[in-house]
């Protein structure tokens, strides 16, 4: 018998709707009836393409005996990170409090009266192995401590609340002076520099914040323009691409970015394509980028936009090598043995293959091969011939046959449809605004850097889609599931659409469409403000006061995770917005914002990159007056802090004017000038 999830419009939660749990939504009814019946909450978050959250769900979620237990002891609530990253981000703190890491599922205790954690963990197996306690003990552990150890459990439960609400009270402000920012972009390179991880994420709001410090010429122990160009190699040569059908996996297992965990995240994506067509743009022209790149649009294309034209979320690591299978197997749609690649090519064709991919008889993932690049340069047309012929076998149809590729969207489409080639991993079809923002602005910066009209068009039409149907009653809406809008947006999600919204201006600025973008874009920043700006404190809330469920703090989200925190896009899209409509309330915000933060920035460089990017921007902002013939030449070009603006009342036989922040420079007389003012004023520099 089907649980409460059933009827959820989330993936991630009908996933567990036919577990023997008694599974809750995150719901006032839920929180209320865990006060009367005096059950502690387990509260477990995960996401829809996590593979050890699939893994748990089959295994202890499934079990008879512990879900018994569970149903009895305490109250069950399932959380999916993707539709509240608010409730996510509170608890995923509290475990790393708790345990001094975290992790995906989330698992984790709550007292019932005051939503207080108290123990937590993330992966538990049904019986004890990988050192880990078996579930079942777990639960009869907590249980007896819960209802015996009372004055512990009181002491854990202030010492708690005590750490979490120290964590939104940030220290008295700091001097961001040029010497901070000098500090901050340094951090920036070290990240991305390869000198700790045993496993690689792109990590591109580091990569970001390093790419802007480039420009400069304080002296670093990093070379910047040589970690950021290593940074695009990796992702652009690695495992962590898909070299046959495009689209970048989550991160590597290993330090050599050769075998990923295989799903493919929305975000990921939207953030690498902007940073590799940043690359290129500031003089790094590895034609491995351009080929991501456009790889990844195809995929974004085939298997990723839906008909109305805004992205899906997220493609799992998982899936099935026949439909008699029970489970899925991770990798198993992208990875090759060295059998298959013998009878699919030709000696000369693998002899080739093998020179430029690291293909060994005997693999190098669990006996299989993950193709991964060896050299720089254009793969030859023998090359791209033999991935062609990879991926027909995959698909069932020849690369450019296949323009649109319906997806699974639960493992009983995966393993029941009849598929001409591989059985497909399942995709999440819904739509995340913050999400498909970041695909946007990728897009958007991709369109501009290689002239490409179908970028242009795939982004305009999502975000056609997000303001088209995204309000509610006068308010932005998070989620959107078959068509139908759901969940306030969270601070994530008005930043990141204000900064495509701002991106679309720009790549199409002599068009007459960017008088709307921008105007949407104030538009939205005002519903941004309105409802999520701290006026005690400065800075933006994660969440709206109104949504649903109580929660316990508001916390405004500085930290940079896979995605470029809130506060960091926020400040810099004010920046802009103060440069285009000359308003200088923009600006004041962002400068209360930044000194909200600027205690955090001095004492903890690595934990806010794209906060530097904002102080970049505040410093060193620059408006070009430019006529509309000359608009051309500087869009292609990487100019991190400027804003470009078409005018048409510049000084008598001015091409242009640079502005930097409230002064003008003299009007350049000559394109050559232009771009010598320009990038004098990107390149100021005071220590």
């Amino acid at each position: 018998m089907a649980n409460r999830l059933a009827q959820s419009q989330s993936l991630y939660l009908r996933k567990h709707a036919e577990n023997p749990v008694d599974w809750w939504p995150w719901c006032e009814e839920a929180l209320e009836t865990a006060r009367q019946e005096d059950k502690p909450i387990f509260l477990s978050i995960g996401y829809s393409s996590c593979h050890w959250c699939t893994v748990m769900e089959g295994e202890a979620f499934s079990d008879q005996k512990i879900a018994q237990y569970l149903n009895e002891k305490f109250l069950p609530i399932k959380v999916d990170r993707e539709e509240r990253p608010d409730i996510d981000s509170i608890y995923m703190q509290a475990l790393q409090m708790l345990t001094g890491q975290g992790g995906w599922p989330l698992n984790i205790f709550l007292t019932p009266d005051d939503l207080t954690p108290f123990v937590g963990g993330t992966y538990f197996p049904v019986e004890p192995r990988y050192g880990r306690p078996g579930f079942l003990e777990v639960l009869q552990k907590i249980r007896s401590f819960y209802d015996v150890e009372k004055t512990k459990l009181n002491n854990l439960r202030s010492e708690m609340l005590q750490g979490l609400r120290r964590s939104v009270l940030l220290p008295e402000a700091e001097d961001l002076s040029e010497e901070v920012l000098q500090k901050g972009l340094e951090v920036s390179m070290g990240v991305i520099s390869d000198r700790y991880s045993q496993q690689s994420f792109p990590m591109i709001p580091y990569a970001t914040s390093a790419l802007h410090g480039t420009r400069f010429n304080f002296e670093s122990k990093y070379e910047g323009g040589q970690v950021c160009l290593q940074r695009g190699l990796h992702l652009a040569l690695g495992g962590i691409y898909d070299h046959v059908a495009g689209g970048f996996h989550r991160y590597t297992v290993d330090a050599s970015w050769t075998v990923p965990h295989f799903e493919k995240m929305l975000y990921d994506n939207g953030q690498i394509v902007e940073y590799l067509a940043n690359l290129w743009s500031a003089g790094y022209q590895e034609p491995a980028f351009k080929r991501g790149i456009m790889g990844t649009v195809n995929w974004l294309k085939r298997e990723m936009t839906a008909p109305a034209g805004f992205f899906y979320a997220a493609q799992d690591a998982d899936s099935f090598t026949t439909a008699d299978e029970a489970e899925p197997e991770e990798g198993a749609f992208y990875v090759w043995s060295y059998k298959e690649l013998e009878k699919l090519l030709t000696a000369e064709e693998l002899s080739e293959l093998s020179e430029q991919f690291s293909i060994t008889s005997s693999g190098n993932f669990e006996g299989k091969i993950v193709l991964q690049r060896k050299q720089t340069g254009e793969l030859s047309e023998t090359l791209e011939n033999s991935l062609s012929k990879l991926f027909e076998v995959r698909y069932g149809a020849k690369l450019f046959a296949v323009e649109t590729f319906s997806p699974a969207t639960n493992n009983q489409e995966a393993k029941n449809n009849n598929w001409p080639g591989r059985i497909p991993a399942v995709t999440d079809t819904k739509m995340i605004v913050a999400w498909n923002s970041l695909m946007i602005s990728g897009l958007a910066r991709a369109a501009t850097v290689f002239d490409n009209s179908e970028c242009l068009e795939l982004a305009v039409n999502a975000a056609n889609f997000i303001i088209e149907n995204q309000w509610v009653d006068g308010r932005f809406q998070r989620l959107n599931y078959d068509g139908q809008p759901r969940i306030m947006a969270q601070s994530e999600d008005y930043a990141l659409f204000i900064k495509t919204l701002l991106d679309l201006q720009q790549a199409e600025i002599s068009s007459s469409n960017a008088n709307f973008w921008l105007e949407t874009a104030v538009k939205l920043q005002k519903e941004f403000d309105e409802f999520l700006w701290s006026w005690e404190a400065a800075g933006y809330y994660n969440a709206p006061t109104d949504v649903n469920g109580e929660l316990i703090l508001r916390e405004r989200s500085y930290i940079d995770n896979a995605t470029p925190a809130a506060n960091g896009v926020a400040v810099t899209n004010l920046v802009r917005l103060s440069l285009l409509s000359e308003e200088l309330d923009y600006l004041d915000r962002a400068e209360s914002a930044l000194q909200a933060f600027s205690s955090v920035m001095k004492k903890s460089p690595q934990a806010c990159p794209s906060l530097f990017v904002a102080l970049d921007w505040y410093r060193n902002q620059t408006l070009v007056r430019i006529s509309a013939s000359e608009i051309s030449c500087l869009m292609k070009q990487y100019f991190p802090t400027a804003i470009l603006k078409v005018e048409t009342d510049l000084p008598e036989n001015a091409v242009g004017l640079v502005c930097q922040g409230l002064i003008c420079k003299k009007p350049s007389l000559t394109p050559e000038e232009l771009l010598t003012h320009l990038e004098e004023s990107q390149n100021r520099w005071a220590i």
